[in-house]
C-alpha cells in the first residue's frame, strides 16, 4: 500500500513537472518577444539577402517578408470565429 502511495505520488509530481513544462513552451510560443525576435531576424536576414543580390532599396523592400510574418502571427479574430463556427456544424 505504502509502494502504492509513493507511485501515485512521483506520477503526481511527473505529471505537474510535464505540465509546467507545457505551459512555459505554450507561453513562448504566443510570447510576444519570440514574435518580435522573429520579426527583426526576417528583417535582419531579408535585407541581407536583398544587399546581397544588389536590389533596389534593400532595406525598404525587407518590409515585405517582415510584414508578412507579423500578419501570420495574428490571431484575426473574426476570422477565428468563422472558421469555429464551422467547424461545429
Amino acid at each position: 500500500m505504502s509502494e502504492s502511495l509513493e507511485q501515485l505520488e512521483q506520477r503526481i509530481k511527473t505529471i505537474e513537472e510535464r505540465n509546467a513544462r507545457v505551459e512555459a513552451e505554450k507561453a513562448w510560443e504566443v510570447s510576444v518577444f519570440r514574435k518580435a525576435t522573429i520579426a527583426v531576424m526576417t528583417y535582419v536576414v531579408a535585407s541581407v539577402v536583398l544587399i546581397w543580390i544588389g536590389s533596389w532599396q534593400p532595406f525598404l523592400s525587407a518590409l515585405i517578408p517582415t510584414i508578412g510574418f507579423i500578419l501570420s502571427v495574428q490571431s484575426l479574430p473574426f476570422i477565428k470565429r468563422w472558421w469555429i463556427s464551422r467547424r461545429r456544424t
